[in-house]
């Protein structure tokens, strides 16, 4: 009888780990960010984007490439003359000319990072979005903001990338990312190890 309870056990924690790999991510892994410097709401002027600081820590504990999505007109530096541009580029349903492409189809994963525009994804991530066939794909996204979450970013992704998988996305709200970092890597730790990485 131990021997049987033994092996049932096993089994039971066999099962368990099949069912968890299913969800993790597998294979080569991409990180696709678009960021932004200058001036940001409640960071002020900064050289490094909060949604950069936090990709470069996801790639780094992943073991994936890191590629930035930048477009080839350039944002204007001030906070509130970027907030007024992107919301015309929302309401047009803009796609904006990137500076270069990534070719993703050597990867199983991209982890996709932007920050909350509005409630949405910057326009040139629909750009990238647009530009690849993501069928099998695992998609994972990953948002900074300031009291959005991940705004309609989910549902957005679903919709658009109906021939992938998309996981739940971690949003690091984007003071956190650039003033209190341990406490973003601390976020982006526990959310990999929930994804199974």
């Amino acid at each position: 009888l131990p021997i049987l309870k033994k092996c049932i056990l096993a089994l039971s924690v066999l099962a368990l780990a099949a069912g968890c790999a299913l969800t993790a991510p597998r294979g080569k892994a991409l990180v696709a960010v678009f960021s932004k410097t200058g001036e940001q709401y409640n960071v002020g002027v900064i050289q490094e984007g909060n949604t950069m600081i936090v990709a470069k820590m996801i790639a780094a504990a992943a073991g994936a490439d890191l590629f930035e999505i930048r477009t080839v007109k350039a944002y204007p530096e001030g906070y509130d003359e970027t907030t007024d541009v992107a919301k015309k580029e929302l309401r047009a349903g803009v796609r904006l000319e990137l500076a270069e492409d990534k070719d993703i189809g050597a990867y199983d994963t991209v982890f996709l990072g932007y920050p909350i525009w509005w409630g949405e994804m910057p326009m040139a991530v629909f750009t990238f979005l647009e530009s690849h066939d993501w069928k099998g794909k695992t998609v994972i996204p990953f948002a900074t903001h300031e009291g959005s979450g991940m705004g309609r970013t989910q549902e957005s992704l679903r919709k658009a990338l109906p021939d992938a998988t998309v996981l739940g996305g971690l949003a690091v709200r984007g003071a956190v990312a650039q003033n209190e970092r341990t406490q973003a890597q601390q976020a982006v730790t526990e959310w990999l190890a929930k994804l199974g990485l």
